[in-house]
């Protein structure tokens, strides 16, 4: 179960971009700990210094600071490294629909700038961000791969290129590539503050500091959330995958669903608040309901979530309450 006996070959170096990010601060933390090398490459744009600093005593950690829009610097980036986990991208379906372009050149031209840079450097497996939001319109539950409907935003635009990119780079040049289609992922570090700040974390803070959130639409709006363990045993077990699984994308999830008033509800409790929410307009380009069928990924990348939404949830409230 999980990933903590997972075992790489002695001395690895795994590069995490976006590593100073919600996910990469996450992933670099769980390889130190297993005992591997860590190379970490963020700008610094949407990453926190503070999710830098705290691992630079770590004489296995290296930060380096860089754009992944630049190829040169993935190139250097990459040399010496045996896995990539790339995670380096701007998020928000909202926030993409104001910044077209700029999503394209970071979250596009980035990852393809990653991909070629593994390439040269011989890379043994490149692992990616991608993102429930692929999906589109598809109506039906749960989310399968391989049955995806219309794409409603830049952001999901860009995703679904990183992955086609990626399976390009399999076909045609050999390099080992694995899609984490990530649905909801909510845990220790993720940013409660901003405009696009993820529904968790945003409630909690919210919630202590006794603030009235506000629902987007009616709260019936349901979603796979899935805690930050989960997604590091999902990369972690794509660095291990056969060459067989390479060139595809994978839903990482728990594959529940949980409705956002249910969760309102279920924070006022545990943080002890009586607050009625306020409900505002739907969010543009935002579907209404996400799950995911996991089957792919447990099969192919023997992906066995430890972790189910009250697990998280819990160990999620109690890191804000010491953190926040």
């Amino acid at each position: 179960m999980g990933y903590k006996h997972l075992e790489f070959p002695k001395g690895s170096l795994f590069l995490v971009t976006g590593g100073a990010g919600f996910i990469g601060s996450n992933l670099c933390e769980a390889i130190l700990n297993l005992g591997y090398r860590v190379r970490c490459l963020d700008d610094l744009s949407t990453g926190k210094q503070k999710n830098v600093d705290m691992f630079l005593d770590n004489p296995n950690y290296e930060f380096v600071k860089g754009d992944i829009k630049d190829l040169d610097t993935c190139m250097k980036a990459c040399e010496g490294v045996d896995y990539v986990l790339n995670q380096a991208a701007w998020g928000s379906v909202p926030r993409s629909l104001e910044m077209p372009l700029f999503y394209c050149r970071n979250n596009i031209e980035g990852t393809l700038n990653m991909l070629e840079a593994a390439r040269q450097n011989g890379v043994k497996k490149f692992v990616y961000a991608s993102s429930s939001s692929v999906y589109g319109d598809e109506p039906n539950l749960p989310k399968t791969e391989g049955r995806e409907g219309n794409l409603l935003s830049p952001y999901a635009l860009t995703k679904r290129c990183d992955e086609e990119w990626a399976k390009l780079y399999t076909m045609h040049y050999g390099l080992d590539t694995y899609g984490m289609r990530y649905f909801n992922v909510f845990g220790r570090r993720q940013d409660p503050n901003g405009a696009y700040a993820a529904v968790i974390p945003k409630f909690i803070m919210q919630l202590m500091r006794d603030e009235a959130p506000t629902i987007n639409g009616d709260g019936g709006q349901s979603r796979d959330f899935t805690y930050v363990e989960n997604v590091i045993e999902a990369n972690l077990k794509a660095c291990l995958a056969p060459h067989e699984a390479a060139g595809q994308a994978f839903n990482i999830a728990y594959g529940g669903r949980e409705y956002l008033i249910d969760i309102y509800h279920t924070l006022t409790k545990a943080l002890g608040k009586n607050i009625e929410p306020n409900f505002g307009p739907d969010r543009k380009g935002d579907i209404k309901h996400s799950n995911a069928d996991i089957s792919k990924a447990r099969k192919l990348l023997r992906y066995d979530p430890d972790y189910d939404f009250a697990k998280g949830l819990n160990e999620a409230i109690e890191w804000y309450r010491e953190n926040l």
